[in-house]
């Protein structure tokens, strides 16, 4: 099998070696995060580190073709904050704050050792927050400016889809369906029915608790992917990566505040 390469790019960093990388600068560096959980019964359990992943790749691709701005990718985090209810399940890997705070501290310090002092975090995975760790980079990195997005939030779902996903539902389905058709097994899809809490407050949002996932998603997935298509995915995944290769130009060339 022909080696996959990046060499008249030099943008994937999974892919590429130490001899592409070497005659090439970077402006910042984009660190896809997911996560290792079920998702309902027909997606791979790594499916948020593959879509974040190839966010990724795709958004810093068109950055450099549109704007000519460099990023470096980083291989995706393969380990996410779990709720209960999720962590009972076979080989779903629970991450917590500690262990990625400590795996971004790391990633960060290796950043600035290479000259980089931009990083975007894009997260695949719900269940993750990186406000907290992100104010404390702030105190003891202040030459890093770290700044991190949901890649599934980048772009209204309900211009692309027909029903709401929350996990492994129409919208994931179809993306990975654009990406990695050969991984998805439609046919075997729960229809992801949820329950809701019985207490309001929950529901409406106005008082948080994570949500038992057994109780609130028996199939593991929350959404029908039943109408999902490789189209949809296409389409949506195109308006986010245009979107997000605007943002890295903008942060490469932009002061951060308006004087």
């Amino acid at each position: 099998m022909k080696k996959q390469t990046t060499k008249s790019k030099g943008i994937d960093l999974v892919i590429n070696n130490y001899a592409e990388v070497k005659e090439l600068e970077y402006s910042y560096a984009i660190l896809p995060w997911g996560a290792t959980e079920p998702h309902n019964t027909h997606l791979p359990y790594v499916t948020d580190c593959y879509l974040s992943y190839k966010i990724a790749v795709d958004s810093a691709e068109i950055a450099l073709d549109k704007h000519g701005v460099r990023g470096v990718v980083l291989p995706p985090i393969p380990f996410g904050s779990q709720n209960p209810g999720q962590t009972e399940l076979p080989f779903c890997i629970h991450s917590s704050y500690d262990t990625q705070r400590s795996i971004l501290t790391d990633v960060v310090e290796s950043l600035l050792r290479s000259g980089i002092d931009k990083l975007l975090i894009i997260s695949g995975h719900g269940g993750n927050s990186y406000k907290n760790m992100i104010r404390d980079m702030n105190l003891t990195h202040p030459d890093m400016l770290v700044a991190c997005t949901e890649w599934f939030k980048v772009m209204p779902q309900s211009e692309f889809f027909e029903l709401p996903d929350d996990h492994a539902g129409e919208m994931e389905t179809s993306v990975m369906m654009h990406y990695y058709p050969e991984l998805v097994d439609l046919e075997i899809a729960e229809d992801g029915r949820s329950n809701s809490f019985n207490i309001d407050a929950f529901n409406e949002g106005i008082v948080w608790v994570p949500r038992h996932w057994q109780k609130i998603a028996p199939t593991t997935g929350v959404g029908d992917p039943r109408r999902a298509t490789a189209e949809k995915g296409k389409k949506f995944a195109a308006a986010i990566v245009d979107k997000l290769a605007d943002f890295y130009h903008d942060l490469v060339t932009k002061p951060v505040y308006k004087e």
